[in-house]
């Protein structure tokens, strides 16, 4: 549930500068929707203050600076009279997928807190830990910040095998594999590979979570399918899109800085303009050069037995899903966002 911290919670900050999660969780939350940023804008505007770089839109690793609200960059204007949040607000070049490094951190369970023994607690606790939790391994803390060791079950077997006294300390590994949050995931991932598991330091030097191979193959799971997904969704655009837009088409769409004409410098936002009947500046005001201009697009694709209305929704859509996915956001798709990128690739192939 979204904290509301007070004003002088959120004046405490004022010129700190610090990593985008500390500040979401200052508003208990780690990830940004619509809802989520509407909020914290709001509690920020009204304890005048702002974040550099934009908090919503900026990258998930990114440090912010946060500032008084009048020492902020004033808004710019964008070409055409277009609203700039019709383009994409993710800032990936057209055509790609994000090459910004992934931090072990970005991973809900980095910073999900870890059971633990102290080196006082006798072997049958950690034991009985690993049992009923179905636990490989067991760290062993003095406190948040100090690490003892790792109890595992091969240590256990290890411990028993060689004839020494069953106790806690002759069961415990010591000099355990610990990483800190901002460091790079894929580096970390033969560490992880051959331990099954890393401990993970937060910003602030505590123990904030652990990650096991476990982790590693159910992020995959919820990651690679819709990187793929979007990635086919884009490529079926191009080429339909890329078929039957006029080089002219095309450029009415571009920044006057970008007038390529050429549908792969499009951005996933470009596209949505293409083909929006019902384009709208940010103070409401219909654009009917645009939108006339765009509804001869869509007739020029030939889709008789598609609704321009629902179409143009449905690509908008997946525009923010694919924003969300580029940012590594650490919650996974949710089961509504997957089945509309499921439905819209079907639509797709039918339709190329």
């Amino acid at each position: 549930m979204l904290r509301t911290p007070s004003e002088e919670e959120l004046l405490a900050l004022k010129g700190q500068r610090m990593p985008l999660l500390e500040l979401l969780t200052c508003f208990n939350t780690r990830v940004r929707n619509p809802q989520v940023n509407l909020h914290i804008e709001q509690l920020l505007k009204d304890a005048g203050l702002a974040t550099l770089p934009y908090f919503a839109t900026c990258s998930s690793q990114s440090e912010i600076h946060i500032v008084a609200r009048e020492t902020t960059v004033a808004e710019q204007p964008t070409d055409a009279g277009v609203d700039e949040e019709q383009e994409d607000e993710s800032g990936l070049l057209p055509g790609a997928l994000p090459q910004q490094s992934f931090r072990i951190g970005d991973l809900p369970c980095a910073h999900a807190g870890v059971d633990s023994i102290t080196s006082a607690s006798n072997l049958t606790e950690a034991t009985y830990i690993m049992y009923t939790k179905n636990y490989s391994q067991i760290p062993v803390l003095e406190d948040q910040y100090t690490v003892v060791g790792v109890v595992t079950w091969r240590s256990v077997a290890k411990m028993y095998g060689t004839g020494v006294d069953p106790v806690l300390g002759n069961a415990i590994v010591e000099d355990p594999p610990i990483v800190h949050a901002r460091d790079d995931f894929f580096a970390m991932l033969s560490t992880i590979c051959e331990h099954g598991y890393v401990l993970v330091r937060a910003h602030n030097g505590r123990i904030s979570g652990i990650v096991t191979a476990t982790d590693i193959t159910q992020r995959f799971d919820a990651t690679a399918w819709p990187f793929f997904v979007v990635g086919e969704i884009e490529l079926r655009l191009r080429k339909c899109l890329g078929a039957k837009m006029s080089e002219d088409a095309i450029r009415g769409v571009q920044r006057n800085d970008k007038k390529t004409g050429k549908i792969a410098d499009l951005t996933f936002g470009q596209y949505v303009m293409l083909l929006d009947g019902d384009q709208r500046n940010k103070h409401g005001q219909r654009l009917e050069a645009m939108c006339s201009a765009a509804d001869q697009n869509w007739l020029a694709l030939g889709w008789t037995g598609v609704n321009q209305v629902q179409f143009v929704h449905q690509l908008n859509r997946v525009r923010n899903i694919r924003n969300q996915i580029a940012h590594f956001d650490s919650e996974p798709l949710s089961q509504q966002r997957s089945e509309e990128l499921r439905q819209f690739v079907g639509l797709l192939r039918q339709l190329t």
